[in-house]
């Protein structure tokens, strides 16, 4: 049974770019307002939403930078990708009757509003859904480190990391049968083990100021909501609270 309040009145979402393909290349139309339909339906609900996208469905920097491409030059077109897919989710979250404003770590006024904390806030405080472009705004930064930089900077109650895979694992659960799925995860855990949580940067930074980290599986539809109820989904990432415990 679902509890009558959400456990997360705050929360910053983070959307992989390869979410909005889909099975294609680019941003699907049908993937994107799904997850809009999920964000709008928590919004109802009273929740504060902010969200950072990824931008790998349009640009991988990496695979330029081992073919010989400047560092920054791939990251900051990786920045700029990302701020297509802000649009794009934010065109599909006002279709669904949510205001949205889309901040940008990179000036681009024409399109985005510039990034400034006191702003972030003050739109959430007016139940506008957030959403954070261009990470960090410099190069050889994440956007899983923007994620856990703007959650902080809001004053997030905990990251929602949404994913493909239901959760973490102790190995690639598509190679090998034996792995196992973890309900609940120390920071330091994650750490010493090397699991792909967030990069060591964006984990660091949510282990020094306690913010939890929730990895759930996206298009599983309901699953937004009910990471943000806190229903045993995914996996949670947190203080030391209880040891990690695999499910059986």
């Amino acid at each position: 049974m679902q509890a009558a309040a959400p456990k997360y009145r705050r929360v910053l979402l983070k959307i992989s770019g390869e979410a909005f393909s889909g099975t294609e290349t680019g941003v699907d139309v049908h993937t994107t307002e799904d997850m809009a339909r999920q964000i709008a339906e928590v919004h109802r609900d009273g929740v504060s939403v902010a969200v950072v996208v990824g931008g790998g469905n349009i640009w991988r920097g990496k695979v330029h930078e081992e073919a010989g491409m400047d560092r920054a030059t791939a990251d900051y077109m990786g920045m700029l990708a990302t701020v297509i897919n802000a649009l794009a989710l934010q065109d599909a979250l006002e279709s669904a009757g949510v205001v949205t404003r889309v901040l940008s770590a990179i000036s681009m006024h024409q399109v985005a509003e510039p990034y400034i904390r006191r702003r972030a806030i003050r739109h959430l405080e007016k139940g506008r859904v957030v959403i954070f472009a261009a990470g960090t705004g410099n190069p050889y930064f994440t956007t899983d480190t923007a994620a856990a930089l703007r959650a902080v900077e809001i004053g997030a109650d905990a990251i929602l990391k949404a994913t493909q895979v239901d959760g973490v694992y102790s190995a690639d659960p598509k190679k090998d049968p034996t792995a196992v799925r973890f309900e609940s995860l120390e920071y330091i855990e994650v750490l010493k083990r090397g699991l792909e949580v967030m990069d060591n940067t964006a984990l660091a930074l949510c282990m020094d100021n306690g913010l939890p980290i929730v990895v759930f599986e996206l298009m599983r539809r309901g699953n937004i909501k009910k990471a943000i109820w806190g229903e045993p989904i995914g996996t949670i990432v947190r203080k030391a609270e209880s040891s990690a415990t695999p499910t059986v």
